[in-house]
């Protein structure tokens, strides 16, 4: 950001070749644009309720923020203008996927606000896997955006089956955020969220992974409170205070990596959960 003094200094006057001092101001906010679109927009999901019953009905929404430009915030800012080439789908405890993109509404009213939404009624019962993932070069960086969300469908919603001790499996995307501990069950204020960030199937080392509770605001620059760097195993983990939706966004870009239409790539993976306020199956 520019500062008053410097400002004025710089930008009210003509330029060392004379030129006029808004064509060097254009220059500049040209310059910062392009940077700032190299991640952009983030898309992430939400599917609601976290725990139903077989045969009922579960409501999953995309949404588009700004946190990809450092706002670092849970807020909307706009829509996913159209669908095409954009994966959206549930993948079942059995492993099918079903694809909800044929499927989904705009709720927005005008072509930027709003979100798209679709309704799922699972069949059986198990954990299943709320995924999407788009791909596409804008302003000459090639975007990877991936993410996902949970419900679990129980028989018994006052004392579902506790899980098995096994971690989940990723999806492939180009940049994941792998989850280790339960997205449902064993889930809660304390119980600590842990996640692998992998690129190319590899684990990213010393990458910042933030937390970001619904309603809160990062502070700028690494905010201890909602960030962590991961390991050597590309591990890190978060211990929510309460109940909320908490986004986990991880950005990487890498200036090396070029193609035709593209000079950098620029990679994001979100995840979201819905910490419930009390740990559906912690007798603790």
């Amino acid at each position: 950001m520019f500062q008053s003094n410097s400002f004025h200094a710089r930008f009210c006057g003509s330029t060392r070749e004379g030129q006029p001092w808004w064509i060097a101001l254009l220059a500049v906010l040209l310059i910062v644009a392009a940077t700032a679109s190299a991640h952009a927009h983030d898309t992430w999901l939400q599917a609601s309720p976290r725990l139903v019953q077989p045969d009922d009905v579960v409501h999953i929404g995309l949404f588009l923020g700004n946190h990809g430009n450092e706002h670092r915030d849970f807020k909307i800012a706009g829509k996913v203008g159209s669908l095409e080439g954009v994966k959206v789908g549930v993948i079942g405890p059995d492993g099918r996927t079903t694809d909800l993109v044929p499927d989904m509404v705009d709720l927005g009213y005008a072509p930027k606000e709003g979100f798209w939404t679709a309704r799922f009624v699972p069949a059986t019962a198990g954990l299943h896997c709320v995924a999407h993932y788009r791909e596409g070069v804008r302003h000459g960086a090639m975007g990877f955006k991936g993410g996902k969300t949970y419900f679990l469908a129980s028989e018994s919603l006052d004392s579902p089956a506790k899980p098995a001790a096994t971690i989940l499996e990723p999806l492939g995307h180009p940049l994941e955020l792998v989850l280790e501990s339960h997205p449902v069950l064993t889930c809660g204020p304390g119980k600590p969220i842990v996640v692998r960030l992998l690129l190319k199937g590899n684990p990213l080392v010393d990458q910042v992974v933030s937390f970001i509770p619904r309603g809160a605001t990062l502070a700028e620059g690494f905010d201890p409170n909602h960030e962590r760097k991961t390991d050597a195993d590309g591990r890190c983990s978060y211990t929510p205070k309460e109940g909320n939706l908490v986004l986990v966004v991880a950005h990487h870009v890498d200036p090396e990596e070029k193609g035709e239409g593209y000079e950098k790539a620029s990679y994001a993976a979100t995840l979201v959960l819905d910490v419930p306020q009390r740990c559906p199956c912690c007798t603790e």
